[in-house]
């Protein structure tokens, strides 16, 4: 017999792993299945609710994505996407959810599959096309999901759905100019993606602009010179009249070149031969300014902030936009202000900021509001004369953004709210005020049903404590205004 070698055993023990590490990739997708058969369990609730109330249909949705958003810690969002999924899987793809259950694909198969198969499932229910359309779909979606990426899957998927309908280049383009976004995303040091999901020819034009553009200001930066700020002349600067003709420093400086301003003070030129121990450009006393450094991506970049945040809009965009500008908000404190520290600031709700940038901002901006800090960090008040401007500003530096668990829509795009309804004796007080988006302030509206309506409550420390329908507290804490040191 073939004696067992450590190769062999190594290879054995590799092999091992790796089947090891797919089943457990299998019975991931199985539970995940599993998770998804309880959000139709929950869709079939919600459907009797709906049956019962059908006039309060909008709250009761939103009631039942609040609890699942908020006790899954997960993006609403998130909530209703797998939600949506999970109603299609089992109501118009029995191969895929058989195919799922037994953990051969992954949800995220699953999600590029139900996605690209919408336009399926619209064309059998308007007739378009036959039922049975919907079965060659699965299958086609099926072979490709079990052997390739989610990315090719959802690629692939698209094509051959888009086929089976007959639907043309021109009408899926269409189509999906509708889903045209802009969104922003956080990355480490004080940097953000900003993605823009565009149609394509706009896309590669606006790319196009941006790149002539920057090859422009690249080609001609040699050009430009530095911009220096006046001084006063140094001591021991020189005069044309400090010389007669006969000085034999006269013609000298002449020949080696001179730069002469307007009033008759001169310098002499570094690039020539210097004749002066003075003038020699390896001095200490000469500052040698670097030009435009940087590279063409963020020229690129640097054209592309200040068309969006400085230029017109077109006219095309309706009137009144040029007078929208962009709004953010940042806490510093006093001393680095002033320069007396760089502790960085904090962009509100995003995280630190370079303590030069806060300082620039507040150079030309004049709506900056002192706060006062309780030894915790929290914000407590505000120096502001007028009381209900006063405790607004206060409620906009604590809460940033809605306080329901894991909401993130900035407080400009949120209603303040009396935690504590003032028709029935809240009082207009800071203790009991909050921001709130609409999404989530109509959860505790007080015409809602009682058996979908939230209620919130605010503690002494700033934290919001919901109340779910099923008797379920979340809370939501408010942000720490932290000092970095």
């Amino acid at each position: 017999m073939p004696r067992t070698t450590d190769l062999d055993l190594d290879l054995e023990e590799r092999r091992r792993l790796l089947d090891d590490w797919l089943e457990k990739r299998r019975q991931i997708a199985v539970l995940e299945a599993e998770a998804y058969g309880l959000l139709v369990e929950r869709i079939a609730l919600h459907d009797a609710d709906v049956s019962d109330s059908p006039h309060h249909r909008d709250s009761i949705y939103r009631s039942m994505i609040a609890e699942y958003s908020a006790a899954g810690h997960l993006t609403t969002g998130s909530v209703e996407y797998g939600f949506t999924d999970a109603r299609t899987l089992h109501r118009t793809m029995p191969n895929v959810r058989a195919a799922f259950e037994a953990g051969a694909i992954t949800a995220r198969h699953v999600r590029e599959i139900v996605r690209a198969g919408e336009i399926v499932d619209d064309a059998v229910r308007a007739g378009r096309v036959e039922p049975d359309t919907m079965t060659l779909y699965e299958t086609a979606a099926l072979v490709i999901a079990e052997q390739d990426t989610v990315a090719r899957t959802g690629i692939r998927a698209r094509k051959a759905a888009a086929a089976l309908v007959g639907l043309t280049v021109v009408e899926k383009q269409r189509k999906a100019t509708d889903e045209r976004s802009v969104t922003v995303r956080s990355v480490e040091d004080g940097l953000a993606v900003l993605t823009a999901i565009l149609p394509e020819w706009v896309a590669v034009a606006i790319h196009d602009r941006l790149t002539r553009m920057a090859r422009q200001v690249a080609r001609t930066r040699d050009e430009r010179e530095p911009v220096l700020e006046p001084t006063d002349a140094p001591e021991g600067s020189r005069h044309l009249d400090d010389f007669s003709p006969e000085d034999p420093r006269y013609d000298a400086y002449f020949d080696g070149g001179i730069i002469v301003g307007e009033d008759g003070t001169f310098t002499t030129d570094p690039f020539t031969t210097p004749v002066d121990p003075m003038t020699d450009p390896t001095s200490p006393d000469i500052e040698h300014l670097a030009g435009d450094q940087r590279t063409f991506d963020q020229i690129r970049a640097d054209l592309l902030s200040d068309l969006l945040l400085a230029a017109d809009p077109s006219a095309v965009n309706g009137s009144g936009l040029e007078h929208v500008s962009a709004r953010i908000q940042v806490t510093v404190a006093a001393s680095t202000l002033i320069g007396a520290d760089d502790r960085p600031a904090e962009l509100d709700g995003h995280g630190p900021l370079d303590p030069e940038v806060a300082r620039r901002l507040a150079g030309c901006n004049g709506g900056w509001t002192r706060l006062f800090l309780t030894p915790t960090g929290l914000v407590r008040e505000t120096d502001s004369y007028t009381p209900s401007e006063s405790m607004r500003r206060y409620l906009r530096a604590r809460d940033q953004h809605c306080r329901f668990p894991g909401c993130r829509m900035p407080v400009h795009r949120c209603e303040i709210d009396h935690n504590h309804d003032h028709a029935r004796g809240g009082r207009t007080h800071v203790d009991n005020l909050s921001h709130f988006c609409r999404t989530h302030h109509s959860l505790k509206h007080p015409d809602i049903d009682d058996r979908h309506r939230w209620s919130a409550r605010q503690l002494p420390d700033g934290t919001v404590t919901w109340t779910s329908p099923l008797g379920r507290s979340y809370a939501d804490r408010p942000q720490r205004r932290v000092m970095f040191v």
